[in-house]
């Protein structure tokens, strides 16, 4: 609930709320408008059974489907489901312009790909996009033990504060193209994976030496002007 700093809330939507293990404090926060959005049709009746204060709050829709539930911006939280959690942050960043700040529980994995810096051997798209538009904090580690059941994979939870100005790029699709291109043939050296993008003599700069995971969020970004 710290990692939240309920004195900058004023809207906060919890994706994917279940039983309500977070809904019940989150709901409560003072001075806030809360919205949570869960698709399971056996959670949302639950979830009003329980918390009748909630009848209007609770969107029942997946959230990869929805639309923003809030004019101007607002924090997203949740544990997020971890099948579709990549899922999750691609649509965060739809939204971007409207989220500020994002505090959510994933898969360890997929929390440390989120906040890999360059060079680490989980550093990927999925780093590289986010960290284009947020800062990412790797706050902590969740046992499974702290679950019932507990699940066989172990969590963490980040933080993601979305920078003030992102690098300068060409344009978000040119930037997300280069991106994915760069990583879908990892162990490939820059030149030979991006070489449909590029014209030859931009080719030439040592630059291109390197493997895609090397590259820093700003290294990608520039290159972006000199794509086809």
């Amino acid at each position: 609930m710290a990692a939240l700093e309920p004195d900058t809330l004023s809207q906060l939507l919890e994706v994917g709320p279940g039983g309500g293990a977070l809904t019940k404090y989150l709901k409560d926060i003072p001075h806030i408008c809360f919205k949570a959005i869960e698709v399971d049709d056996e959670k949302v009746s639950y979830l009003f059974a329980t918390y009748p204060e909630l009848s209007n709050k609770i969107i029942h829709q997946s959230f990869l489907d929805a639309d923003p539930p809030f004019e101007g911006a607002f924090t997203v939280v949740g544990n997020f489901p971890y099948n579709i959690s990549t899922q999750i942050l691609f649509k965060v960043l739809n939204w971007k312009d409207q989220v500020p700040v994002v505090v959510g529980m994933f898969q360890k994995e997929v929390a440390q790909r989120v906040a890999a810096p360059p060079g680490n051997k989980v550093y990927g798209v999925l780093s590289v996009l986010v960290q284009a538009f947020y800062d990412v904090k790797y706050l902590f580690d969740v046992h499974e033990n702290c679950f019932t059941p507990p699940p066989k994979v172990k969590s963490g939870v980040i933080k993601m504060y979305r920078k003030q100005e992102a690098a300068p790029m060409k344009s978000e699709k040119h930037f997300f193209n280069l991106v994915k291109t760069a990583f879908n043939q990892r162990r490939k050296t820059l030149r030979n994976a991006v070489r449909s993008l590029f014209e030859e003599d931009v080719l030439a700069d040592p630059l291109f030496n390197q493997r895609a995971e090397q590259l820093a969020v700003k290294d990608f970004a520039a290159l972006t002007f000199k794509m086809k």
